[in-house]
């Protein structure tokens, strides 16, 4: 029998339990995708990060209770929180090699990291307002779509916190998951994320979400510095600077615990 080490730590937040609780690991053992897929979903968090260092660079995966993602906030900054309070050598900029690029994590003072990503724009999808009023039991003023996620826009703050939309009917759509924001009185704006297809039904703070908000937000509201909340039950504070391709994601983050895992190594 061997041990992974691994720590939750909360992302997007400065206090536990709020924020979204990400898995972080760094294995000594090379495991293969169906090793990292279970132990993931065994984890049963939205994200479970695995990195690996090659030279200064941190190559990163993230994998949800059912499948690898692409692209996610939350576990980046919770890897960079993570490798900041354990490896003493960690530089001021961290380097991950990822499947949407390179990205970048830094010290921006205060406790915040700030994140560097490419923005993911949402193009308008005609046809679809009917759909989503099905789906989300609330008329949308926009319906738009980017290579991952769905993007709706809906009237007011009352009308985010009230829907309870139809997971089986998202499970369906051929996208990763569904945005839903609306203007905010308190924020720029706020949102929530639904994401049944990998396991999670309602993610509590999503970066990459922002990543497709911040460009959508930044055109209509004429301003490149945004704040911006996801209103879930757990809840969380994000910081954005659209950069055009581009976009600082900013936040804070706490390591709650360290454990470790057991396997079987074949």
């Amino acid at each position: 029998m061997e041990y992974i080490e691994f720590s939750f730590v909360d992302a997007f937040t400065r206090k536990p339990f709020s924020g979204n609780p990400a898995a972080v690991s760094m294995p000594t053992q090379n495991l293969n995708d169906a090793s990292m897929q279970n132990i993931a979903s065994e984890i049963n968090l939205s994200e479970t990060a695995f990195l690996k260092k090659k030279g200064d660079i941190f190559q990163i995966r993230w994998f949800t209770p059912n499948g690898e993602v692409d692209l996610c906030g939350h576990a980046t900054l919770a890897s960079a929180h993570w490798l900041w309070e354990t490896q003493a050598t960690a530089a001021d900029t961290i380097t991950f090699r990822s499947k949407s690029g390179l990205l970048t994590a830094n010290k921006a003072g205060e406790g915040k990291i700030k994140l560097d990503f490419p923005t993911e724009p949402a193009l308008a999808v005609p046809g679809m307002t009917e759909k989503f009023l099905s789906i989300l039991g609330a008329p949308p003023s926009y319906v738009g779509k980017n290579r991952m996620d769905f993007l709706i826009e809906i009237d007011s703050e009352e009308t985010l916190l009230k829907i309870d939309p139809d997971m089986n009917a998202i499970r369906k759509l051929d996208c990763r998951g569904v945005i839903v924001t609306c203007r905010s009185t308190e924020f720029d704006f706020k949102s929530r994320c639904f994401y049944p297809k990998y396991g999670v039904n309602e993610d509590p703070v999503t970066g990459s979400a922002h990543c497709c908000l911040a460009p959508y937000w930044s055109e209509k509201l004429g301003k490149n510095n945004l704040k911006a909340f996801q209103a879930s039950k757990r809840g969380g504070t994000i910081s954005l600077v659209d950069q055009g391709n581009r976009v600082d994601l900013i936040g804070e983050a706490i390591t709650t615990i360290n454990a470790r895992f057991a396997i079987t190594v074949s």
